[in-house]
């Protein structure tokens, strides 16, 4: 018998957002272990759609026959409890959650009040919630979902040969969408006090996302005098980000945020030391043999732990023998994608 699902997910199939790779990596797992999977987008600007995606999203779900298995990315899942209520006994509703949208940094009080009491009410319509890390599992108790309810399938990695590092410098890598939650400012006011050490800094993620947040952080950078010393790749497809870690010296990313951060599994698995935030799921994801964490949007300690890794040598070196050690012993996706099957099979 063949299993059938169909995966809701909002925007761009193509899209180089962790939560986007997340969705499809599973989705060509599953295929792999023998599922149909079918995809549809209810349309862009999630957890915020206007009357367009609102009206898209309604036709995309509608037209699922009955008793369909939905696997619904909770960016848009959390943003329809009304669309989701509707077909609620007519659908088999799977929440895949990557983090709680009211966790989202720079929102105001009012809109973490809207966003959660509206994603609350949609989880009490999912037959199943998938979340990836036990940290996002932690955070959905104030959701009043049982935990019985919960399953976790981190994300998984593909192997990966050892980064070489920089022949100039040291090249230091940031993958991340620039958002406000990933912190590009803090960590560009943290390197223009080290202008006199050598180093290059990588930012790679869409500049398109949050337009305002990305040009602000350029012109930043630009008013640093850092201009010559960042490139900004925007989005990349795999092979070029390929590359970028296999020149990369350290991974450096201070986001206040992760539900899982698989963009640092990514450096664990190229055997990268790590510079991040103690946030969220970074914590479980890095450990301290692998990395330096810091508390969120401390700028003084990120300043403090960049100066310690750019100088001190023998302890990157050691750090990247923990990475490597680390980066061993995640999950393959060919793990991930049957763990998730498993959770899908007994919804199913």
């Amino acid at each position: 018998m063949v299993r059938h699902c169909v995966f809701l997910v909002p925007g761009d199939a193509r899209a180089r957002t962790g939560g986007t790779l997340y969705d499809q990596r599973i989705a060509d797992g599953l295929r792999a272990l023998g599922w149909q999977v079918d995809w549809c987008s209810p349309g862009d600007g999630f957890p915020w759609p206007d009357a367009a995606a609102r009206a898209q999203a309604a036709a995309c779900v509608e037209a699922l026959p009955d008793g369909a298995l939905v696997v619904a990315d909770g960016l848009a899942f959390g943003a329809l409890p009304q669309l989701v209520e509707r077909h609620a006994a007519r659908l088999r509703w799977v929440a895949l959650v990557h983090h709680p949208l009211a966790l989202e940094s720079g929102l105001s009080a009012q809109a973490q009040v809207l966003l959660e009491a509206s994603e609350r009410r949609a989880l009490a319509c999912a037959r199943q919630v998938l979340v990836t890390s036990p940290a996002t599992a932690s955070a959905l108790q104030a959701y009043a979902v049982p935990a019985a309810r919960i399953a976790v399938v981190v994300p998984g990695t593909d192997p990966a040969a050892p980064a070489r590092g920089s022949a100039q410098g040291l090249s230091l890598l940031c993958v991340a969408t620039v958002t406000p939650r990933k912190a590009h400012a803090l960590l560009l006011q943290a390197l223009a006090a080290l202008r006199d050490r050598t180093w290059h800094l990588h930012c790679v993620g869409s500049l398109e996302r949050d337009a305002d947040n990305a040009a602000a952080a350029q012109a930043l950078a630009r008013s640093l005098g850092l201009a010559d010393r960042v490139t900004w790749h925007g989005e990349v497809d795999a092979q070029p980000l390929q590359a970028l870690y296999a020149q990369a010296d350290l991974f450096v990313l201070p986001s206040l945020y992760e539900g899982y951060g698989m963009a640092f599994a990514e450096g664990l698995a190229h055997g990268l030391p790590v510079l991040g935030c103690a946030a969220g799921a970074v914590p479980g994801t890095v450990p301290a043999t692998a990395g330096v964490l810091v508390p969120p949007g401390d700028g003084p300690a990120l300043q403090a732990a960049l100066q310690a890794l750019l100088d001190d040598v023998p302890r990157r070196r050691a750090l990247a023998a923990g990475a490597r050690s680390a980066g061993q012993r995640l999950p393959r996706w060919e793990q991930s994608a049957a763990r998730f099957a498993a959770v899908l099979e007994a919804v199913a």
